[in-house]
């Protein structure tokens, strides 16, 4: 068997290892060349701990300068706590085959997610506004207003609506028409007209009153008044032609709407706030208001636009009333406040859908497209007044035909009216 003592490789494995000199901390386990154990007086004596430059230390035997810590090796992760199958001690789990060749899982970005959930909510959106549109569009009157005739004005800059509000009361419970004094009439008349300009230019929109009474020829009638159009067989083509034949401009757009349309888009975006400006109490219109900022509903509102009880015209009173409701309803309808907010969106599109009538050019688009203009605080007036004469036994009004000559030239060129035949 021989000499345990001898160097041997068929024993080495079963042998103690020779003691060697103790070593500092830090020092490599075995001899490397050039670098030995400090023996004194030795070749390989290694220099003193305190030669050394700070922040280095050794690695396989190697110095490794820098202060910096070791960085892990690419895929490696640092040990995590007990339990934690994402730490080291987790390697050999799940994944573990993963970060030993350098790859490691990662879990996914909670910004994608909401990414994607927010493109399926404009999607949904998109096809709810798509079918609402074509569902509206559907559902709404629509009336042959606007035709062509010899003498027509041609074509001009800017969009021109033709707003008429008549007195029918379809649409009215009897128990309604007996709360909003709204009488039991057979048939309809117009009740308002305004005339609406939108620039091209992106300037504020004109909105101008017609007085129902105003003085006017009308095609086949002769001379009457402006609302008695209407009354006549054919009135709504007539009302749009006689319009354009005393203004010169060309109607883009017919819309109407009677008295039950009126109450219930109103009540629809839930009400509209105004600044009465005195006391009102007319029981034809079955008002009793106060002085002041207050909300309106449909029915109060109604009764607010058709009173006479004030002024010294009573018209010309109303006609200011009128302009100053219609502008609050329109802004409010397209206001941001309602148009994203379903509850008061959806009935305010169904309500107008089944209140208005319109021409046949007209579509939601284009109703949409007056709201938004009619948001941009719109100018507001009537047609410059010359007289108020009493003819074949009628209170009639008849214009200043120099002044509204100028206003009706100016929109007709797309421009500004003159603030001199602006009136209140």
């Amino acid at each position: 068997m021989g000499d345990w003592t001898e160097d041997d490789d068929r024993t080495r494995a079963l042998r103690s290892p020779t003691p060697g000199p103790s070593r500092a901390a830090g020092q490599p386990a075995y001899p490397v060349q050039g670098q030995g154990y400090p023996e004194p007086g030795g070749r390989d004596e290694a220099k003193p701990q305190d030669d050394r430059p700070r922040g280095t230390s050794r690695v396989y035997g190697k110095p490794r300068e820098g202060s910096r810590p070791v960085k892990p090796l690419p895929g490696s992760q640092p040990p995590g706590p007990p339990g934690d199958p994402s730490g080291a001690s987790g390697a050999s789990g799940k994944g573990g085959g993963l970060r030993a060749s350098g790859f490691s899982w990662r879990p996914k970005r909670p910004g994608r997610r909401a990414l994607q959930i927010l493109a399926g909510l404009v999607v949904i959106l998109l096809v709810v506004a798509v079918g609402g549109y074509f569902m509206i569009n559907s559902r709404m009157k629509r009336v042959d207003a606007l035709s062509d005739y010899e003498g027509r004005p041609a074509d001009t800059p800017g969009t021109n609506w033709l707003l008429v509000g008549s007195d029918s009361r379809e649409g009215l419970s009897k128990t309604q028409r007996k709360k909003f004094a709204t009488g039991s009439a057979i048939g309809r008349r117009t009740d308002t007209m305004m005339l609406l300009h939108i620039p091209d230019t992106g300037d504020r929109p004109t909105l101008v009153s017609l007085p129902r009474d105003s003085y006017v020829p009308i095609d086949g009638h002769g001379r009457g008044k402006l609302n008695s159009a209407y009354a006549f067989e054919g009135g709504q083509k007539l009302l749009p032609k006689t319009v354009e034949q005393v203004t010169g401009l060309r109607i883009d757009h017919y819309m109407e709407i009677g008295f039950g349309g009126f109450v219930g888009i109103v009540d629809a975006i839930g009400g509209v706030e105004i600044d009465v400006k005195q006391d009102i109490k007319d029981r034809k219109a079955g008002i009793n208001l106060k002085k002041g900022r207050q909300v309106l509903d449909g029915g109060t509102a109604l009764g607010y636009v058709r009173t006479r009880a004030t002024g010294a015209i009573p018209d010309f009173e109303r006609t200011q009333r009128q302009r100053q409701f219609f502008s609050a309803v329109v802004k409010k309808a397209a206001s941001p406040g309602v148009l994203l907010n379903p509850f008061t969106s959806v009935p305010l599109a169904l309500s107008a859908a089944d209140s208005v009538t319109v021409g046949q050019e007209t579509g939601a688009f284009n109703l949409l497209s007056l709201g938004l203009a009619m948001g941009g605080n719109p100018i507001t007036t009537v047609v410059p007044i010359g007289s108020l004469p009493t003819i074949n036994g009628e209170a009639v009004v008849q214009w200043d035909r120099a002044k509204a000559l100028r206003m009706f030239q100016a929109l007709a060129q797309d421009k500004p009216v003159p603030k001199d035949v602006l009136g209140k």
